[in-house]
């Protein structure tokens, strides 16, 4: 068999980027992690927003705009079948 042919595993501390520590093994000897098992939304039942660069901003003023128009739109077409129904003679 081939000497050194697998990387050293150490024992090591990963550090969470909610302030979360565990120890796990590793080929590298620092780890350090964006989510965990005690702030992942899945695990906790939480929602949480990773947001890179206002992404859920833009959407959700996008979001309002569409609703604001289409409710103009809802009502304007309700007034204009009012108006109709109330213009018409009766015999």
């Amino acid at each position: 068999m081939k000497k050194n042919l697998h990387p050293e595993l150490h024992e090591i501390v990963a550090h969470c980027a909610c302030g979360a520590q565990f120890r796990t093994r590793s080929t590298s000897e620092e780890l350090k992690v964006t989510l965990c098992s005690q702030c992942h939304p899945y695990f906790t039942g939480a929602q949480k927003f990773v947001d890179t660069a206002g992404r859920i901003e833009k959407f959700q003023k996008r979001y309002e705009k569409g609703a604001a128009r289409a409710a103009d739109s809802k009502a304007q077409s309700e007034a204009s079948k009012v108006a109709k129904t109330t213009g018409k003679k009766k015999k």
